[in-house]
């Protein structure tokens, strides 16, 4: 899934390790970076194609989670990007304001040659939500030109197909992502979140006691299109069409018509979008009717004199989640002897049939029936076919539903649980280094980890040669490692190992446990909470896989927490400003890449802000080597943690001074927590 964010090669062959056949690729890679790993992987490959981009790398966004309570990550994503945003610089000046997180959607269709012969096994295109008709319409386009590329090597684009796809669905016109090499300056849409749909005019007269609006159209448009306005979220249904007195079933472009009735928020000059195609969606609904595919069940029906209607029911083999499921099922309907009109197989058979919008259908129906019977009452037929198929449809639910908090672990190492000691030993995460602090009378601090870059900028060797003579000094590791910057960190990490003493890595993503295999024996490898450890089956795996420390995922509460990783090493973040998002988007230059006509704001010695719409103000930091800009919670989360069964209480320091961080670190220690208006638990005492 791009839930893992597997967006290099490193990561898919680590995936294929572990035991995976196909890898979805984050949507952050350009279609040059997807050929590179579909040349060099031996397993399926799957990207996206079409549909809305998350800001956000997939698997790494804990906005929803932190603010809302409804985990992106567990598929409840309250969709924090899609609302509206003040830039500030310094806090004070604003720099730019509108939708600053909302993407474009994503339109891979100019692409789609690159991307099949890349080696690509699959294109997927987002569905999830969206209307039947949505869905019909763009997988029918892009079949059509799949098809069209494996029959000529070549196609051309209809300006239909592609006016079709903007009416779906759009967010301001489409984006290519970042499926070019070149910056995308046209990622954002800050105007709008929502579906815009196709521009068709302008108001040219509007009669507002009618509710009559005059258009020279743009775009053709017909009876049962919906359109909306520039200054209006109202939804209208055109169901007057006309020019002058003669009404119309549809109009074209460039003819001057007068729809209605239409009231609100409407002035002269606001342009109109027509946001559904009436005829689109009937063609679209056309197409999708004819496949309905259902899953084919063998079915034994016996109805004995005396006795109770019995079902027994189970699905044809090439169903594989059906495999070994049988439901018997004895009724409480008893047929009673006939005196005119006996039951017959035809007409149970024809009964059970009926199966409608259920997903199944009878492919077998053997009826064991004994002669001259009779039910009272056919609709219970229909009741035992609805109950049979139910009770079916709960058991294979069952079968793959969850049972929190109830693992059973396959290693035997975790059965004993000891409980963690209550004086915590702490982790020192400095995101940012202060050249004018004294971290020389830092103290109390277990272990330090270090971002990778203060090792190869040399205005910080000296501070890091202190702190790595001083402490135990883990060189922390970017989320995001990219192909064509992999070297360029390599070669940062040898130098580092040569000149400092380093006791280890903090592991940010699954491919980094590749890319530094070669230094796993020698050094500790411990799990960053981007690994997004929810569970003791994920905390054994990556154990098996040599990380010495779980640091467990913000998102758990405190039940979970005492259940998990039990026989392991556990680190928790209980103090420090959340990342609520990391981004392949630079909202102060505007541009998914760094470009040379850019101003660098990201390089002055101004702090910035998004504030949001109830007044709260997130810090933005940009980094300019990848162009990966991460966006921090307003509030600090500060967690008890002598409540919490962990080994490891990790504080995450970004401007807070020496004593300060001295300070935090005795109140950790004593297991307690920061209280104050300034300060949040987290997800520790809900579920997400």
């Amino acid at each position: 899934s791009t839930q893992m964010t597997i967006h290099n090669l490193e990561g898919v062959q680590q995936a294929e390790k572990l035991g995976f056949s196909r890898v979805i690729l984050s949507r952050e890679l350009s279609l040059d970076e997807i050929n590179y790993i579909c040349r060099n992987s031996n397993i399926e490959i799957e990207s996206f194609v079409h549909g809305a981009l998350c800001i956000s790398y997939s698997g790494q966004c804990l906005f929803s989670s932190m603010i809302g309570g409804r985990s992106a990550n567990r598929g409840k994503c309250a969709q924090a990007c899609r609302l509206p945003y003040e830039l500030l610089e310094d806090n004070k000046t604003t720099i730019d304001r509108g939708f600053l997180l909302s993407p474009r959607d994503l339109c891979g269709l100019d692409y789609l040659k690159g991307l099949i012969s890349s080696g690509l096994s699959s294109l997927k295109i987002e569905g999830r939500l969206k209307s039947p008709e949505y869905v019909a319409t763009v997988t029918k386009i892009y079949r059509k030109y799949i098809d069209l590329y494996y029959k000529d090597g070549n196609f051309k684009i209809d300006d239909e197909d592609r006016i079709a796809l903007l009416q779906v669905f759009n967010r301001g016109g489409f984006s290519s992502g970042h499926l070019t090499d070149s910056p995308n300056h046209d990622l954002i849409f800050k105007e709008r979140p929502s579906n815009i749909g196709v521009y068709i005019g302008n108001v040219s007269n509007f009669n507002s006691n009618k509710g009559h609006i005059k258009i020279n159209l743009a775009s053709p448009v017909e009876i049962g299109d919906t359109v909306t306005f520039e200054k209006e979220n109202t939804r209208y249904t055109i169901s007057e069409l006309m020019i002058g007195n003669s009404n119309l079933r549809q109009a074209n472009i460039g003819q001057i018509v007068t729809i209605g009735r239409m009231k609100g928020n409407i002035h002269l000059g606001d342009k109109i979008y027509k946001l559904s195609s009436n005829s689109l969606s009937e063609d679209a609904l056309k197409s999708f009717e004819k496949e309905n595919k259902k899953i084919l069940l063998d079915a034994k029906i016996t109805i004995k004199k005396d006795e109770p209607i019995t079902v027994k029911l189970n699905a044809k083999d090439e169903f594989a989640n059906y495999n070994d499921i049988i439901i018997n099922y004895i009724s409480n309907i008893v047929p009673t002897t006939a005196l005119n009109s006996p039951i017959t197989k035809e007409r149970i058979a024809e009964q059970f049939n009926k199966t409608g919008n259920t997903p199944y259908t009878f492919s077998n129906l053997e009826i064991i029936l004994d002669d001259n019977l009779y039910i009272p009452h056919i609709s219970d037929l229909n009741e035992l076919r609805r109950t049979v198929l139910q009770e079916l449809e709960n058991t294979i639910i069952k079968k793959f539903t969850r049972v929190p908090n109830e693992l059973k672990m396959k290693n035997s190492q975790f059965e004993d649980f000891v409980e963690k000691p209550l004086t915590k030993k702490t982790s020192l995460l400095l995101n940012i280094l202060n050249l004018d602090f004294d971290y020389t009378i830092l103290e109390n601090v277990d272990r330090i980890y270090l971002p990778l870059h203060f090792f190869s900028a040399q205005n910080y060797e000296k501070l890091v040669k202190h702190l790595t003579s001083k402490h135990k000094v883990y060189i922390y590791m970017p989320l995001i490692i990219k192909n064509n910057y992999k070297n360029i960190f390599i070669n940062t990490i040898n130098e580092a190992l040569s000149k400092f003493e380093i006791a280890g890595f903090v592991i940010s993503n699954l491919s980094q446990l590749q890319l530094l295999k070669d230094y796993k024996s020698e050094y500790e490898f411990i799990g960053n909470y981007t690994l997004n450890v929810y569970n003791n089956y994920t905390s054994s795996e990556l154990n098996n896989l040599g990380l010495n420390t779980i640091t467990l995922s913000p998102e758990l509460n405190n039940f979970d927490i005492e259940n998990i990783c039990k026989g392991l090493t556990s680190e928790l973040i209980v103090y420090g400003n959340t990342p609520l998002m990391n981004m392949r988007y630079c909202v102060l230059g505007k541009s998914n890449q760094c470009y040379p006509e850019c101003d660098r704001k990201c390089i002055s010695h101004h702090k910035y802000y998004l504030k949001d719409r109830m007044g709260f103000s997130l810090r933005v930091i940009p980094d300019n080597i990848q162009t990966i800009t991460t966006i921090y919670n307003t509030k600090i989360t500060s967690l008890a943690s002598k409540d919490l069964n962990i080994d490891y209480a990790r504080i995450d320091i970004l401007d807070e001074d020496i004593d300060t961080i001295n300070n935090i670190i005795k109140t950790v220690k004593l297991g307690n927590r920061l209280e104050g208006q300034d300060y949040t638990n987290g997800n520790i005492n809900r579920d997400v």
